[in-house]
């Protein structure tokens, strides 16, 4: 499929099993990036059309990544989905909070990430 899917995570191995996961649903135009800022440098030069992005990463965390996204005309209508080892309550309201299109909880199927992602863009729709 042709949708630019930008994956941001500060751990490799993360960043690999997201890429891999995606290459078996049938995704191969990825692009990565280490935490939220380089994230956010990205999304300014290239047209992504969805965000997969980890919460906990050093430099730009993936809510201020989010919040950033969401709070910035053009870029708010790209479906995010976050990523997180981050079960609290009040983590997911904040997400919710933030606009995010969908969240799911570390460790997660390749069915799961396939159906979240089917989700956040029909929501979209």
């Amino acid at each position: 499929m042709s949708m630019r899917i930008l994956v941001v995570d500060d751990f490799d191995t993360m960043i690999r099993i997201i890429k891999n996961v995606l290459s078996e649903l049938g995704y191969d135009n990825i692009i990565t990036a280490r935490n939220g800022e380089q994230a956010f440098q990205i999304l300014s030069k290239e047209k992504i059309d969805f965000i997969i992005s980890d919460w906990n990463m050093p430099v730009m965390t993936g809510i201020e990544l989010l919040k950033k996204v969401k709070g910035t005309p053009g870029m708010d209508h790209i479906p995010f989905l976050m990523v997180t080892a981050e079960a609290e309550k009040e983590h997911i309201v904040e997400a919710i909070q933030a606009k995010v299109d969908q969240y799911i909880i570390k460790p997660f199927t390749a069915a799961t990430l396939g159906e979240k992602i089917k989700f956040a863009l029909h929501k979209k729709c």
